[in-house]
């Protein structure tokens, strides 16, 4: 497969709607998928995180190098000074392999992502029902201090504003229908 004929999924909401739950089970059940790692400046959550993985964890000055070099497909300073971006160097290698590319991306870098792809994207925005929903899910999580929480929801409440410039709207209230949905969203865009 070269270049020019690698599709991109792009699976975007705003944090604790289930879209990482949803794109990795779409990469498990999809060898022809290849996850695309973001870069970024924040520090890895716990010992769960591995650089390479998870994320491409780069100093400021590493990224914003890269940023001079116009390495990037897209970029975003996310949360008081932490930077988050799609490296073009990962979508060649994942394309180099014949794969289609996933991503897992918040809002404004899936509306970016989906620009620079045009026809070759499916951008998906992952929503739940409500906001006490997210609120439950994200305190589950047991990452965020009340004020982070805080930032979280106020961001959501500011993302879901951009939900109707997706493609499709996903909503996530039962996770195994949410599941099925995504792969026949995947299913129908791949036969494309």
């Amino acid at each position: 497969m070269n270049n020019k004929e690698g599709k991109v999924l792009i699976f975007s909401a705003p944090s604790g709607s289930g879209k990482t739950t949803i794109v990795r089970y779409l990469l498990s059940n999809n060898p022809d998928l290849g996850f695309s790692i973001s870069a970024c400046t924040r520090e890895r959550r716990g010992n769960e995180e591995v650089h390479g993985r998870d994320y491409y964890f780069l100093t400021h000055q590493d990224f914003k190098e890269k940023i001079t070099k116009n390495e990037f497909i897209e970029w975003e300073e996310v949360y008081d000074g932490n930077y988050y971006g799609t490296l073009k160097s990962e979508i060649q290698r994942l394309w180099s392999e014949g794969k289609n590319v996933i991503f897992d991306v918040d809002v404004k870098g899936g509306l970016n992502l989906k620009k620079y792809f045009g026809n070759k994207a499916l951008a998906v925005f992952v929503k739940v029902g409500s906001e006490e929903t997210l609120r439950k899910r994200l305190k589950n999580r047991k990452t965020e201090s009340e004020e982070t929480l805080t930032k979280r929801l106020d961001k959501a409440k500011f993302e879901l504003t951009f939900a109707d410039q997706f493609d499709v709207i996903l909503l996530n209230n039962t996770l195994d229908e949410s599941l099925q949905k995504a792969q026949e969203m995947y299913d129908e865009f791949k036969a494309k």
